[in-house]
């Protein structure tokens, strides 16, 4: 059986392939829309690149950066635009799988701790429903961890947040990360005679 697997990231490809692999032949397809900044985009495609350099394993993705799709899909505070993206990136997959013959798509997002699961499952089973192919859901959660180290001894990057803009502001709005450590200094004023 075609599989079309929508990956969003290298770490969840590494640790979901064998999984889907055991199904049928896995056809990995990259499509997300929603990760912002664009260098933070570049940085998991290319990850994804080297993995499929570096595995021999056929990646189709669509390379355009989405930041204008993504803001006119969304509400503008963020707020439920989760199961909006999903519905967006599961869609396009299953209009991939159909294009291309597949008998059935999934994603790696399966295999995420972060995620929430339900919707990614009805997202998957309405764009399955509505290109006329099969969505294969499977709780992958146990294979995020092996991912992740794997991806790590690969040197593959790893990214902190899920993707988008919104969720990167919710993970760093509580830390005192700086971007600039060296020494700082405080210029000096002179005091008047």
């Amino acid at each position: 059986m075609k599989i079309v697997l929508h990956v969003c990231c290298a770490p969840c490809l590494v640790g979901t392939l064998p999984t889907f692999a055991e199904l049928g032949e896995v056809f990995p397809f990259f499509y997300n829309p929603n990760i912002h900044p664009l260098l933070e985009f570049r940085k998991r495609l290319k990850a994804l690149d080297v993995l499929a350099e570096r595995e021999n394993i056929k990646v189709e993705a669509v390379r355009q950066y989405g930041l204008h799709r993504f803001l006119k899909l969304v509400p503008p505070d963020g707020k439920g635009r989760c199961p909006i993206c999903y519905q967006d990136r599961l869609g396009r997959t299953a209009h991939h799988a159909a294009e291309t013959g597949a008998a059935a798509f999934s994603t790696t997002m399966v295999s995420s701790t972060y995620q929430d699961h339900n919707a990614i499952r009805k997202a998957g089973e309405e764009a399955a429903a509505e290109a006329g192919v099969e969505f294969i859901y499977k709780d992958l959660r146990y294979c995020a961890a092996d991912g992740l180290a794997l991806a790590k001894k690969m040197g593959l990057y790893r990214q902190q947040y899920c993707g988008c803009i919104f969720s990167e502001y919710e993970r760093y709005k509580d830390t005192n990360t700086d971007i600039y450590r060296g020494t700082h200094k405080t210029a000096k004023t002179e005091k008047s005679p």
